[in-house]
């Protein structure tokens, strides 16, 4: 099949990544502004020998994807922060027992109900820190529609090859825009499928890891026999609450994020070679910082562009690398300041400017010129 061409919204970009990457169940309760997503897969799994299933609450949504995890299935849910609410139970659950999923949150205006077809980028800290406990998680935040497909597929990659829940961060804007999609050929995606044991059934232990500290994944209904459970369990899967237990489990769930940190962490670099103010920014603000920049550069100002792809985990050394170059950091930001907070500890003793927008538009370029402008002037 050769790469097709699109010229559709960054909800339906994600489903068809999710179709790409091999995606066969989508557990889904549908709300705005991520409706969309559940549409397409309605739609299209069939085709692609897949299910489709609506469920009553998030709550199902999520449990029945790790459910169908285990099968060997690749799975999937879409919803926006208040569904995210629902859901973080399971997600911790799913990061105790190592279940790979993806789940998708184009994020819109809150708290509680908010503004359902308003962008924001409130949802950052919830996806890293909603469930209870000492966790890592993955969160990747496109901006624009080709990358709604391009890490939707990364995201399937990373949960598959690291066992963990993988969320896909969006705001609305970046979900509701219409640009050019272009879906590569089948046979030049690289894609990734979790690792299964392959030794003596007799001798498996499901919780032990290789060197890779990701342990291989035994399938529902395989002969390999495990039991999995979001208690504190052993290598064996059993449940123990003993404290060394405890410390070496929650220990190297951690470690099998932060180590593989290198691999994991996706940025972008634009004009920031001889900068010496810094703006630091992710999904819809990105864009209009990069035409703020380039806007800033015709009036002298030395001024670049630092874009996260991945927000967790957060590239500390990174932003801390950069401050030491720079005098100035700009932070915009579809909030009242989250990654602010991340960038300013890593960053010190370097200045870090907030520039919040918690509702509404997203900062346009001339607003983020001005600060440029602003800060250039101190």
């Amino acid at each position: 099949m050769p790469e097709k061409i699109m010229f559709t919204m960054g909800d339906i970009a994600c489903a068809e990544g999710a179709l790409a990457a091999g995606c066969k169940y989508f557990g889904g309760y549908p709300i705005t502004p991520a409706t969309e997503i559940a549409e397409w897969m309605a739609l299209k799994m069939p085709e692609y020998g897949g299910a489709y299933v609506q469920y009553e609450d998030e709550i199902a949504s999520i449990t029945s994807v790790i459910g169908a995890s285990w099968t060997g299935t690749k799975s999937m849910t879409a919803t926006s922060g208040p569904g995210v609410s629902l859901m973080l139970e399971a997600i911790g659950l799913a990061v105790m027992t190592e279940t790979p999923l993806v789940l998708v949150n184009i994020m819109r205006g809150g708290p509680s109900t908010g503004q359902p077809t308003r962008g924001q980028q409130g949802d950052i800290m919830q996806a890293k820190w909603g469930s209870h406990g000492d966790y890592q998680i993955i969160a990747l935040t496109p901006a624009s529609v080709q990358e709604m497909f391009d890490q939707t597929v990364q995201a399937f990659n990373l949960a598959e090859k690291y066992r963990t829940p993988v969320f896909v961060l969006a705001d609305e804007t970046v979900g509701h825009m219409r640009e050019k999609l272009v879906i590569p050929d089948p046979k030049d995606l690289k894609l990734v499928t979790r690792k299964q044991p392959t030794g003596d059934p007799t001798d498996y232990l499901p919780f032990k890891a290789d060197d890779d500290l990701v342990p291989p994944m035994a399938l529902l209904g395989s002969k390999y026999q495990f039991y999995a459970t979001g208690l504190t369990h052993d290598e064996r899967g059993y449940p123990s609450d003993k404290e060394h237990i405890q410390i070496e489990l929650v220990t190297r769930l951690q470690d099998k994020i932060l180590k593989n940190a290198d691999d994991i962490i996706d940025l972008e670099k634009f004009m920031l070679d001889d900068a010496k103010i810094a703006v630091i920014a992710y999904g819809t603000p990105s864009r209009s910082a990069k035409k703020a920049i380039k806007d800033a550069r015709k009036k002298g100002i030395k001024v670049g562009l630092l874009r996260l792809k991945t927000v967790w985990p957060f590239p500390e050394e990174i932003v801390a690398d950069l401050a030491s170059e720079v005098k100035h950091i700009i932070v915009p930001e579809q909030n009242l300041g989250q990654v602010f907070h991340m960038v300013r500890s890593a960053a010190a003793p370097t200045p870090v400017h907030l520039m919040s927008k918690p509702a509404g538009m997203p900062q346009l370029p001339h607003e983020i010129l001005e600060k440029i402008k602003e800060i250039d002037s101190i």
